[in-house]
């Protein structure tokens, strides 16, 4: 067991390996994001009668995809880690119509 350190030259060409987005893209990804947290709050306002919860579930799922993929740097990590974020998510969906069937949400009217 050796605990010499070796030290590398560093090269006169830097490239610097980029990863992620543009400051640019990260303001572009959270103003589509606060978009779809406007469509959100507006079901409250608007009356979307029998699409009320499949929108929010929609947007919902779609935001989630957009923080896990760019905010979390999933989209350019391991798919293993992406796999296992999406099926958290399809167990939290699961798990929520499922409370909702109990209490018969999706059959109540008016």
């Amino acid at each position: 067991m050796s605990t010499a350190t070796t030290h590398v030259e560093a090269s006169e060409n830097h490239e610097v390996e980029h990863h992620g987005l543009s400051d640019k893209q990260y303001i572009v990804i959270a103003l589509i994001l606060a978009a779809l947290t406007a469509i959100e709050v507006s079901t409250y306002y608007v009356d979307f009668g029998p699409f009320f919860m499949p929108t929010l579930l929609i947007l919902m799922v779609i935001k989630f995809v957009t923080v896990v993929s760019y905010f979390m740097h999933l989209k350019f990590d391991n798919k293993i880690f992406s796999y296992l974020f999406y099926a958290g998510l399809l167990l939290a969906i699961a798990v929520y119509c499922g409370f909702l069937a109990t209490f018969k949400f999706f059959l109540k009217q008016g």
